[in-house]
């Protein structure tokens, strides 16, 4: 979803009378990895309400990939918000040429998303894939964030080289036949909802 897009999605929903007016914004922690924000807003019946919290992070991308030999390729990683070692596809934020972690409204420069997931991908497993396609674009967390996923679907996919993480990615590459994937997602230890919608859209 390209910038003009989404401002053209923001005006709409200020138009729609259901949407709320922002009354004040005070930016609680701002730094080079969040934007975290603390906001009022008028209701469509003219009431005013506070606190509402949200914060801004770079967008970000999600590849359902799959090998030769139809296995699908997965890291485990740890995740502090559920602190858990979690397995789910690979995925990574979109870089911004200002280098910060934050989605910026007023300035979104920042790297194709197609090229994103193929870097990711790369780097998080060693492959590469040919066959690339776009299954959808949403809002990771509409409740509370500003910031979207793009979602690819990578087939065929070779190894060419070693994994080449960041200082602070500690994962390991695994693969899981499609009835793995399916049994830890109904078992609950496949955690990460928009990696589930990944899976249920890459399955049609």
């Amino acid at each position: 979803m390209d910038e003009n897009k989404n401002n053209s999605l923001t005006d709409n929903s200020r138009k729609d009378p259901l949407a709320w007016e922002e009354v004040s914004c005070e930016h609680i922690v701002k730094d080079e990895w969040i934007d975290f924000k603390r906001l009022s807003y008028r209701f469509p019946d003219g009431s005013i309400f506070e606190p509402y919290y949200c914060y801004s992070r770079k967008n970000y991308v999600v590849i359902v990939a799959s090998d030769t030999d139809g296995n699908y390729l997965c890291v485990k990683q740890f995740r502090q918000g559920i602190k858990e070692v979690t397995t789910e596809f690979p995925a990574g934020g979109i870089e911004r040429k200002d280098n910060k972690e934050y989605r910026d409204i007023k300035d979104d420069s920042s790297e194709d998303a197609l090229q994103a997931a193929k870097r990711e991908l790369l780097e998080e497993t060693g492959y590469e894939s040919d066959e690339w396609s776009h299954l959808i674009t949403v809002p990771s967390n509409a409740t509370i964030a500003d910031n979207y996923a793009y979602i690819y679907r990578a087939k065929n996919c070779r190894r060419v080289a070693d994994q080449a993480l960041d200082e602070t990615e500690f994962l390991n590459m695994k693969k899981y036949t499609p009835d793995e994937i399916e049994g830890m997602i109904s078992a609950g230890k496949f955690q990460q909802a928009v990696h589930i919608m990944a899976w249920l859209l890459a399955q049609k």
